[in-house]
């Protein structure tokens, strides 16, 4: 195997540099040989050869039982080969979170601007690249353009669109085999997970809970994109559950409960597991009184007919976006001396919530506890409580400067008001979408989590039926002077437990997998990819790979020899450094680290060209601009997004906001490396036309 950075670095630079692009079309022949439809066995068992589906198996326990890589020389992985995509998914909009598929010699990924590509593990070359071409006024995306991965079988690759499409492609040509708009993104729909292949048929979640959608969950025929069945995450009418919503309103048919990540499946009990997202809107449980089903929840619905068979609720009538977004996890382990069929979530409250699969019964124990009460958001009287102990803390010790705290900012503290309210965990969580991994030798579940408290507010004002293309929460999510740490455990999954933990200096955003070799390998936002001892938490190896690590890597041997491939791509929501890299891993690898950050972004200006003057500021550009870059952390009225932005009304020069977004504040990133100073201009001047109090 040749050890090298592929030649098409050089094609992607010089299309970066302004040169023509390269085509996404099939390079010559691929010689791929397309995948079979997978039996079950094949998708359960434990990938060694490759890595079938997102979750690493259907179980989504991203766990290799290989071990040629392990403890003692890991310290000796390099890479292989690195190969960008073309400058796919560069603009500061997107995100890179998608986990690789491996196949006989193939890798499969697809970046945040939904494309996706074929690469040859022997060499990086690129075999085929298929192009979304997402229109930009597609405005109904939560929280930066992404896509965390595709699913494979039966000859073709599946990806969900962010414009609402289900796009099945040939897996030798790249070509679509068949499209099917599966919802419309002018409804409010996206789809930013993966999809799973099981049994002759496509299951997807769709996003949307924070434009007042209805969630749901559908399966597709694999052969030609026929919808099989439909589950909605909140009940209708006549249906079990529908009675948690009012019944004197239609608030239910905007009542949210998206499903963010791939489902898991157990072929034996027949039945498909997901995670549901918070109720809309989001901090006004006013509108909403009642438990507010499905939403918070774990759902076990049938595979062959999508009917309800049981669920679980994590948060009864949430008001703090505490929503289920990390994807549920299956295992098998004995509890007092029986072996038992579980499931697993970590959800944003910080807890993990073990069930048996079968019947949704907690495998360990539940405590039903009352919580503070705030009647005019028409709170719940008690909350679940897990018996063992949280991922990370739960109240705050000491109050941030400029903030009273109220019932030590413990979980689950209500709201009401235009003012801020601070309590712990924020809506970062706990755990939010980036995937747990489980170690079946060690019965360890390992755990990327956030550590830190937000602020909350919302709930005192009426909401007018939702207009699609704006957030539909209600109120408003922030961040406190404080540092985002991050926390990586490991939890004992039979007494829910830390076996051990490692604080970060950073927020933990990345996701993991576990291997045989007593390694645990995750990433860094700085884009760090690195390995951790299975048993201690220990760090053994660290490698740069030049943008954010914000994704679990996949590993696989081909031809007798251990890899490690990931996509480094960076993150819009996190504001990590961004690139269109995969690299590829081995114990014979000769490529040594990359430098933070060093992807171009923008085209190369001439001199002359970059002295000249600025145009007038184009509003219409920057609310544009706004929409794509900044809304996710800042919000539609720029008082605090789901990135926990700072409020802009406080904003009085436009030089001072040119310079911040150019060079970075706090938490904020720069970009001035992914925005043209006319960019910088633009944005800037809506900006302050839009929010500034000065204006």
């Amino acid at each position: 195997m040749t050890h090298r950075t592929t030649g098409l670095v050089a094609a992607a630079g010089a299309a970066l540099l302004g040169c023509a692009p390269l085509a996404f079309a099939q390079v010559g022949d691929s010689g791929i040989k397309p995948a079979p439809a997978f039996s079950a066995a094949e998708l359960v068992a434990p990938p060694t050869d490759g890595w079938l589906t997102n979750g690493g198996n259907i179980y989504n326990q991203r766990y290799t039982p290989i071990a040629q890589i392990d403890r003692s020389n890991v310290a000796n992985l390099k890479g292989v080969w690195r190969t960008h995509l073309n400058g796919s998914g560069l603009d500061p909009k997107y995100s890179g979170e998608a986990t690789p598929i491996v196949h006989d010699g193939v890798i499969y990924v697809s970046t945040g601007a939904d494309d996706v590509f074929a690469l040859s593990v022997e060499t990086g070359e690129i075999l085929w690249a298929y192009e979304a071409k997402i229109p930009d006024e597609v405005d109904t995306v939560c929280c930066g353009w992404t896509n965390r991965g595709v699913a494979l079988g039966a000859g073709k690759v599946y990806i969900g669109q962010l414009d609402g499409k289900l796009v099945a492609l040939d897996q030798r040509t790249g070509e679509p085999a068949w499209v099917t708009q599966a919802e419309r993104w002018q409804d409010g729909f996206t789809i930013t997970s993966a999809p799973v292949y099981f049994d002759g048929m496509v299951i997807t979640g769709f996003a949307g809970a924070d434009r007042g959608t209805r969630g749901r969950v559908k399966a597709y025929d694999a052969d030609d994109g026929s919808l099989i069945w439909t589950f909605y995450t909140i009940p209708g009418p006549g249906e079990f559950g529908h009675d948690t919503w009012p019944a004197d309103s239609d608030v239910w048919q905007y009542g949210g409960a998206s499903v963010w990540q791939t489902p898991a499946i157990d072929p034996e009990l027949g039945l498909v597991y997901f995670s549901t997202a918070n109720p809309g809107p989001d901090y006004n449980g006013a509108m909403r009184p009642g438990d507010n089903l499905f939403s918070v929840s774990m759902v076990a619905v049938d595979a062959r007919t999508g009917e309800y068979r049981w669920h679980f609720q994590q948060v009864r009538h949430d008001i703090w976006d505490y929503d289920a977004s990390n994807p549920v996890l299956l295992f098998d382990a004995e509890y007092d001396g029986e072996m038992r069929k579980g499931i697993v979530e970590v959800g944003k409250t910080g807890f993990a919530y073990f069930l048996d699969r079968e019947t949704g019964e907690p495998l360990i124990g539940m405590e039903d506890r009352p919580v503070p009460q705030e009647p005019r958001q028409a709170t719940a009287a008690t909350q679940p409580y897990p018996i063992g102990e949280p991922v990370v803390p739960q109240s705050v010790e000491i109050p941030p400067i400029g903030f009273e705290l109220v019932n030590q900012g413990r979980i689950f503290t209500p709201f009401y008001g235009p003012e801020p309210v601070i309590a712990r965990p924020s809506i970062w969580g706990g755990a939010s979408w980036p995937p747990n991994s489980y170690d079946p030798e060690r019965e360890l579940l390992y755990v990327c989590a956030s550590d830190f408290p937000g602020t909350f507010s919302g709930g005192h004002y009426e909401l007018d039926t939702p207009i699609h293309s704006e957030s539909w929460t209600g109120g408003n999510f922030g961040m406190p002077p404080v540092p985002r740490l991050g926390q990586f455990v490991a939890m004992d999954v039979k007494t829910n437990t830390a076996a051990w933990r490692v604080q970060w200096p950073d927020q933990c955003y990345s996701g993991s997998v576990a291997t045989g070799g007593g390694l645990v390998f995750t990433g860094r936002n700085d884009g760090r990819i690195i390995a951790l001892d299975s048993d201690t938490g220990m760090l053994l190896w660290e490698f740069q790979t030049g943008a954010g690590m914000n994704l679990p890597p996949s590993v696989f041997e081909h031809d007798g020899e251990q890899y490690v491939v990931t996509l480094s791509a960076g993150n819009a929501l996190i504001g990590s450094p961004r690139g269109d890299s995969v690299w590829l891993f081995s114990l014979n690898g000769t490529l040594g680290e990359a430098q933070s950050g060093d992807t171009p972004l923008l085209p190369q200006l001439s001199m002359a060209t970059a002295a000249e003057p600025l145009a007038q500021a184009d509003l219409e550009h920057g609310a544009e601009l706004y929409r794509q870059t900044c809304l996710p952390c800042h919000g539609d009225d720029g008082r605090g997004g789901h990135g926990g932005g700072s409020p802009l009304d406080t904003l009085d020069a436009i030089d001072t906001v040119r310079a911040i977004v150019g060079n970075g504040l706090n938490d904020m990133p720069p970009f001035g490396a992914a925005l043209t100073p006319q960019q910088i201009l633009d944005v800037s001047a809506w900006v302050m036309e839009e929010f500034s109090a000065a204006q």
